[in-house]
């Protein structure tokens, strides 16, 4: 209880916040400032729910893209991949995570992980969808487990 009341704390006041400096800041593409609403909103349920987000929107100088979001759960430890949408009309937002774009999460993980210190490690790689729809709510959906280290066989 005291936890959630901290965390919603916590979030009125980033996203008090980030109005400020909206206004001071040059205009983004929408989908840019849609992403970004995304994963502000994604590190907050995370947080709901009891993970500890040690890094956000990390990358390597040593292979390109970065990983929206890296927590433990537990003892597991979680590379979470945001996917925001404004609208489930298309198709749904875990879908883009194609071979491609697994394949970039799998490096960059392992560039992450070559920083830890030596040990056996559970990992997993999330996916997190978040709907933003006019007038409600955010809808989320976790995949937990969504792909692993090895492609599976087509």
């Amino acid at each position: 209880m005291f936890l959630r009341l901290r965390v919603n704390l916590m979030e009125s006041a980033v996203n008090a916040i980030e109005r400020v400096a909206a206004r001071r800041t040059p205009e983004r593409a929408e989908h840019l400032e849609t992403g970004l609403l995304g994963e502000r909103a994604a590190f907050f349920w995370l947080m709901r729910r009891g993970y500890v987000v040690v890094a956000r929107a990390w990358h390597s100088s040593r292979a390109p893209g970065d990983l929206d979001i890296i927590a433990w759960k537990g003892n597991t430890l979680c590379f979470v991949e945001v996917k925001t949408r404004t609208t489930r009309d298309v198709a749904p937002a875990h879908l883009a995570v194609d071979y491609r774009k697994r394949r970039v999460l799998r490096r960059l993980a392992r560039h992450y992980i070559r920083q830890l210190p030596p040990g056996e490690i559970e990992m997993r790689f999330d996916i997190l969808s978040i709907y933003f729809d006019r007038d409600k709510p955010p809808d989320f959906e976790h995949f937990p487990g969504a792909f692993g280290w090895v492609e599976a066989e087509r």
